[in-house]
């Protein structure tokens, strides 16, 4: 039944949140505490959206309506509600919406630092910013705004990437109060703890990101048996478990592609590891060693090569409680995510894919071609770290 403005004012506050409906999509929405937001439902692009339409009684049951309609004859156009609010409110913010200023202080900020690092920050930005605060003026953004930013970030496990964001709104915001821009840092009423939750240590070891180049020389110039430190240059380009890689046998490796059978990867569907120039170039070396045999990394006496192989090596290059196997997995993760890559080709690189038998068949081949360029992209990255080494 559609609401009057008799029922309206006849609505008592709940002990929790209720929603008064109205038609086609308005209702009313009353806290515990007896605040009345206008809200509108719709759909757009096959997601449920929501718009905050004012609060009652300023914005009255029949203005509300004729915002509603509004909309309404936007989305019959074809066009976004929300997208359109963005838009608008970016320009009635004009020189002071964030977006503007975050790109100011971005010009300043740039000075001295490298194209490629500089080019990441603002390319981060744009894609986990931007879209949540660009169009707000910068006196308009709560903290509670903020709060909401970077946990969506926070909510694709990139926790690394949620806390940096956070840090870098703040210096947007120090830069708009320098320059007169803003009166108030919102950004700096919480800490990263606060809101954001911590990530979670284990017992896997590893280096941090700008200590890879010495480990990537050190491994390059390893003095005992040559498989074992090809092991670990393949693990490095690859990133696959070491159960994965020291039980590997000859006949999954196909051309360019590395096709692990479900049964070793004990889910539902295969992996697939596309393999980048560099790592074809190992293979064929590898393969003069031992590819007479079943396995890639053969054991001493018989089967494949231990577990401990792996970490032996580490501990014997200086790494011992510094860094294990698992731990090229954690950095690949960390650096690819750092440098933009889509979240969802990480995950299914690292065959974090889901294990249900239905999308695990679905998406063992998912974005193969894109997976593929990025792990080009990451053996040339290790290229250039390990010249970085000093």
């Amino acid at each position: 039944m559609a609401l009057t403005e008799i029922a309206i004012k006849a609505i008592k506050p709940g002990e929790r949140i209720a929603r008064h409906h109205d038609e086609k999509g308005l209702y009313l929405e009353v806290s515990p505490a007896g605040g009345r937001w206008w809200r509108f439902k719709y759909s757009f692009d096959g997601k449920e959206k929501r718009l905050s339409l004012g609060v009652y009684p300023d914005v009255s049951l029949k203005a509300a309506r004729v915002k509603r309609d509004e909309f309404r004859g936007l989305l019959r156009g074809g066009g976004d509600p929300g997208a359109d609010r963005k838009v608008q409110k970016r320009d009635e913010a004009g020189d002071k919406a964030f977006e503007v200023v975050a790109r100011q202080w971005w010009g300043h900020w740039q000075i001295g630092k490298s194209a490629r690092h500089a080019d990441y920050v603002i390319r981060r930005l744009e894609a986990d910013v931007f879209p949540e605060i660009g169009a707000l003026g910068v006196k308009d953004i709560t903290t509670r705004a903020i709060v909401a930013c970077v946990r969506k970030i926070e909510a694709r496990d990139a926790h690394d990437l949620a806390h940096r964001q956070l840090n870098k709104i703040s210096q947007v915001f120090r830069y708009a109060i320098a320059n007169d821009l803003a009166e108030r840092n919102p950004a700096a009423d919480i800490m990263p703890a606060d809101v954001l939750k911590p990530v979670k240590k284990t017992n896997q070891a590893r280096i941090d990101a700008r200590k890879l180049p010495a480990l990537l020389k050190a491994i390059e110039g390893y003095d005992g048996k040559p498989i074992t430190r090809l092991a670990l240059q393949l693990m490095t380009l690859t990133f696959v478990r070491t159960g994965e890689l020291i039980a590997a046998p000859w006949s999954e490796i196909d051309g360019d592609v590395w096709r692990i059978p479900k049964v070793r990867m004990k889910m539902p569907a295969p992996h697939i590891v596309p393999l980048s120039t560099q790592a074809q170039v190992l293979l064929a070396e590898l393969r003069k060693i031992t590819g007479e045999g079943v396995h890639l990394f053969p054991g001493e006496r018989s089967g494949s090569m231990s577990n401990n192989t792996i970490l032996y090596a580490l501990y014997r290059l200086g790494y011992r409680s510094r860094m294990t196997g698992h731990g090229f997995r954690g950095l690949a993760s960390t650096i690819l995510h750092e440098q933009g890559w889509p979240h969802e080709h990480i995950e299914l690189q690292l065959a974090h894919s889901p294990r249900d038998e239905v999308s695990a068949a679905y998406n063992h081949a998912l974005y193969l071609e894109p997976r593929a360029k990025m792990m080009q992209a990451w053996a040339d990255y290790l290229d250039v770290q390990r010249v970085l080494a000093k």
